[in-house]
């Protein structure tokens, strides 16, 4: 018998409380209560509660009909009492009643996709009967109750989708019957409770996108029921234990997105062989991916982004159900041929969907054996890899492609005509290769195309009518600068109504801006700078009226600004700048903000804020003729010292190293006054010195009026080479073009960070490279290096690799500069004879310039594989090739070769002895000699000195090869990485 009082909570029959009152009614001969009435009232309880009834279930709920008839109430067939309550995806609201707890014959409760929230009552770890406990996609917030361990015949729990905030109860291993056991998305933190291993009946377990933390639980190796297993979106730690990978009856394996760690070996056995789902991305895992998991042969879907996995893939050819397969962000590969042939072991796939293995070292031909992929592939990304050649015409057999990435690799030729048969394309993203020709007219047929990226390559002619006017789809990015497109810009621009970005600069584009640039209503970002457009700036453009950026900079533009580019509201950064722009500039809008605003280089441009520093309208005639007096003054006196005159301006933005040399030098030059460039560079304070040489000094300025850090170089007329160093410089400057060369970098030189010099030497500006950050510069210049050797069209060697011309950037990403000693190795293009060439003297300065130089052997790549391999002693040693201490016969090679293997600690630079790893770990580079064989850190150490030995020995022909420098190092890297993760702009 069950009582209950109306109004008040349902009470616990174990109680004084409740004792006392069946007692009290008893004495007062109260008539008893029918269980089935108990359970009407407990609904009509929770019916009271429930608010938002759209689908007006609950009307039937009332007393004229018997509640077994109340619509989603289910009553035993023995006893008229509720066994099953299913309310599924009924938009109910509120909170849950705990009247819940008295519908005690209750064996499924389902509540699934409503709007309940706040906590779960207490009341429910009374419902001894329960087996089904469905309270997914709600609202729930609070605890998950530790007595619900008392229904010890639950066999499903499932509150996904929630925002419960505990921890998981241990104490739910006391439910032997319990199958599946759902927590996805919800708030849990705290650790997985290895009590859990105890439920041996577990076939399902999904913990996924919670905050929990801890480790896997080493006992869950012996679920031998566990079918699925999902903790992803955590931040779980540790290894997988080994018995995991035993579980024969897993049909999903998910634990990517944590910070799981461990190593995996090609010959590790995985007995999954029914899984169909196999996720680690996102951890941490190092090694190689197993052989093994080519045997199982149901998988759909296989995930190893995101990690450090190294080597090759293995075949894949048994894999014929594979749908997804997605190795990107790793270290997979070598950089050679070879690298990619586990892609053809695909080809008998019919299932293939999504393919993605960017951001790895795939290297090698762009395999044509894709081209016969099957038609169901949607998604193909290889980008940021080393893949050359062509891309194959067969890729227009793909014609369900969706997405299809190639980035930032050295793939070459034109882009295939057949590239218009994929209908529908919706991303194609090309952009950071060395494809060349025209832009085929075929991309015109991509209807569905809402991204295209074409920027840094060498495509030439003018952008076909058909891209512009056939593609209104365009949404989100047309890109196509730093290319050596010609032409006008096409009328047809009109069609682009919903783009948000627009991107042609940087190249050699011409004529009026097109007026139907208006009707690109949707623009957020014009970026046109870097062409030869001429004319007015249109009025038409009045209508661009969410416009955040517009750079029309590096153009001919002539006329006035107009004003209708204060009322932009949306406008953050307008650059109108080297144009020949006139009269009065507007003094409010984004004319106010001299950070977002720029108009250098306009000569007949008057007005605007003070901040701007121009002069008045009404008095341009006098200011021109006392700035031109100032200068002519200033240049006297800088006569005095010395002679010199500015050649060359490294451009302030990354673009324009991409701009081919024009016939005439000064079409090229960024066009400042003297004065201007003494205040950016502050008098050519010391301070703001970056490197100097024989030649001439770089100075590191800043423009008044963007901010913009521009890199100004002085050539010393006193000495008679310096002209020709310049040109020369230029030379190499057209012929080349990688991510590791060539850029101001705000961090200054390696030659800083090495050896500061006095001044920098104190507590508060010291500053110091890290092992890590030594390690990535070495192969950030041996990637630079292998590519000016083999990469280039015609070998270029640098002749005067050192310290001071390795610059970092704002990343500690390092790049080789000043080109000026530079020698094409195969042609003369500047047709001097070889005599001429080299009468700029010994190329190389005295170190670092291998010995083979001074019995005047030619000039070689391997010369200056020499010329690496003392860089790289130096930066570990900190030692300078010309330390006093290398005397009488003993040299930075030497030094370091009689130190290794067993005194390593003795030859280290001092800063590193204390340095604790880059990211935060507790992994110290122990100096503890006793202990060298058990260091990986002191192994690695020695493995680069190493490195640097082999490259620095005397006889050019034992010296070792540039790509396979590049391999062992990014293997020791990778040897190296500890738990949390290294990241470089990626």
């Amino acid at each position: 018998m069950e009582y209950m009082r109306l109004g008040s909570p349902p009470l616990d029959e174990g109680t004084d409380q409740f004792r006392g009152l069946n007692l009290l009614r008893l004495a007062t001969a109260s008539p008893l209560v029918r269980g089935n009435d108990t359970d009407q009232q407990a609904l009509l309880q929770l019916k009271a509660k429930i608010t938002g009834d759209q689908l007006n279930i609950m009307e039937s709920w009332n007393s004229s009909i018997h509640l077994c008839q109340w619509i989603d109430v289910t009553c035993g067939r023995k006893h008229p009492r509720v066994t099953k309550l299913k309310l599924r995806v009924l938009k109910l609201s509120r909170s849950l009643s705990p009247y819940i707890g008295n519908l005690s014959f209750l064996r499924e409760l389902n509540l699934t996709g409503n709007s309940f929230y706040n906590q779960i009552p207490q009341e429910i770890g009374g419902l001894r009967r329960l087996e089904a406990l469905h309270l997914a996609n709600n609202s729930i917030s609070g605890e998950v109750p530790s007595n619900l361990s008392a229904c010890s015949k639950l066999i499903l729990v499932d509150m996904s989708n929630n925002q419960l905030t505990s921890e998981i109860p241990s104490l739910l291993d006391l439910l032997s019957n319990l199958k599946v056991l759902g927590f996805i998305n919800n708030n849990l933190k705290g650790s997985i409770p290895p009590s859990l291993g105890n439920l041996s009946s577990l076939e399902k377990l999904g913990l996924e996108d919670n905050a929990l933390s801890g480790i896997i639980p080493e006992a869950f190796g012996r679920l031998s029921n566990l079918s699925f297993f999902a903790i992803s979106g955590n931040a779980i730690s540790g290894i997988v234990h080994v018995p995991m990978f035993n579980l024969s009856n897993i049909r999903a394996f998910d634990i990517g997105i944590n910070k799981i760690q461990g190593t995996l070996h090609s010959d590790l056995e995985i007995n999954m062989l029914y899984v169909e789902f196999f996720s680690v991305m996102e951890n941490q895992i190092s090694r190689q991916i197993p052989i093994s998991l080519s045997n199982a042969t149901y998988l759909h879907v296989l995930e190893f982004s995101g990690n450090r996995f190294t080597g090759n893939v293995p075949s894949l050819e048994k894999l014929d159900k594979l749908s997804n397969l997605e190795l990107g962000k790793n270290y997979l590969g070598h950089g050679r041929e070879g690298d990619l042939n586990f892609l053809c072991s695909l080809f008998n796939n019919t299932k293939l969907s999504f393919l993605s293995i960017g951001k790895n070292n795939f290297g090698g031909e762009f395999p044509k054996c894709i081209s016969n992929f099957s038609r169901t592939l949607r998604g193909l990304a290889m980008g940021e890899n080393n893949i050359l050649g062509k891309i194959p015409d067969g890729i227009g057999n793909l014609i369900n492609l969706e997405v299809l990435v190639f980035s930032i690799n050295q793939l070459s030729g034109p882009i295939p005509f057949n590239i218009g048969r994929l209908q529908k394309l919706k991303r194609f993203f090309a952009n950071s290769n060395f494809l060349s020709g025209t832009i085929p007219h075929s991309i015109g047929n991509l209807s569905e195309l809402i991204e295209l990226n074409l920027n840094f390559n060498n495509l030439q002619g003018s952008i076909p009518s058909g891209l512009v006017l056939g593609l209104p789809s365009l949404s989100i990015l047309l890109n196509l600068s730093s290319n050596y497109l010609t032409g006008e810009l096409s009328v047809g621009v009109e069609k682009l109504k919903i783009l948000s970005i627009l991107d042609v600069s940087q190249n050699r584009l011409s004529g009026l801006l097109p007026k139907n640039l208006c009707s690109c209503v949707s623009l957020e970002k014009l970026f046109l700078e870097g062409n030869l457009f001429e004319g007015p700036i249109p009025l038409s453009l009045s209508s661009l009226r969410g416009l955040e950026a517009l750079d029309l900079s590096d153009n001919n533009l002539s006329g006035g600004i107009p004003k209708f580019l204060m009322r932009f509201g949306a406008l953050k950064y307008l650059n109108l700048s080297f144009n020949d722009l006139e009269g009065l500039i507007p003094s409010e809008g984004v004319f106010k903000n001299t950070s977002a605003t720029f108009v250098e280089g306009n000569s007949k441009l008057c007005g605007g804020i003070p901040e701007l520093h121009l002069s008045r309208c009404n008095s341009k005639k006098s200011s021109k003729t006392s700035l031109k007096l100032k200068i002519t003054i200033m240049v006297v006196i800088s006569g005095v010292t010395s002679v010199f005159s500015i050649f060359f301006i490294i451009w302030f933005r990354m673009k324009k190293e991409q701009k081919p040399m024009t016939t005439h030098v000064e079409n090229s030059l960024l066009q400042l006054p003297y004065q201007s460039i003494l205040r950016t560079t502050n008098g050519f304070c010391p301070q703001n010195l970056v490197g100097s040489g024989s030649f001439g000094s770089v100075y590191k300025g800043i423009l008044e009026a963007n901010g913009a850090v521009i890199a100004v170089k002085v050539f010393n007329l006193l000495n008679h080479r310096a002209s020709r160093s310049f040109l020369v410089e230029c030379e190499a400057l057209k012929n080349i073009r990688h991510r590791n060369l060539v850029k101001f970098m705000e961090n200054g030189s390696l030659e800083d960070w090495l050896h500061p010099s006095v001044g920098m030497n104190k507590p508060e500006t010291m500053r110091n490279l890290n092992f890590f950050q030594r390690l990535n510069v070495a192969i950030d210049v041996a990637h630079a290096l292998e590519y000016l050797h083999h990469r280039c069209e015609t070998p270029i060697i640098h002749c005067d690799l050192k310290p001071s011309n390795v610059l970092l950037d704002g990343e500690m990403v390092g790049h080789i500069s000043d080109f000026g000693l530079a020698k094409i190795h195969s042609v003369d293009k500047l047709n001097y004879s070889t005599n001429e060439s080299s009468s700029l003297g010994l190329r190389g300065t005295i170190g670092y310039a291998p010995p083979e130089y001074g019995t005047g052997s030619e000039l070689s790549t391997n010369g200056y594989v020499y010329s690496y391999g003392i860089l790289l002693l130096e930066m570990l040693t900190g030692q300078r090739p010309t330390n006093e201490r290398f005397k009488e016969g003993l040299s930075l090679n030497n030094f370091v070769k009689t130190a290794l293997p067993d005194r390593v600690v003795e030859i280290i630079d001092p800063v590193l002895l204390q340095e604790n790893v880059r990211g935060g770990t507790a992994a110290y580079i122990t100096l503890n000699e006793n202990n060298l064989g058990n260091d990986i850190h002191l192994q690695c150490l020695n493995s680069i000195f190493e490195i640097g030995l082999a490259c620095s020995t005397e006889s050019p022909s034992e010296r070792m090869n540039m790509s396979n420098v590049i391999t062992k190092l990014c293997s020791i890297r990778d040897k190296l990485l500890r738990p949390t993760r290294l990241r470089r702009g990626i």
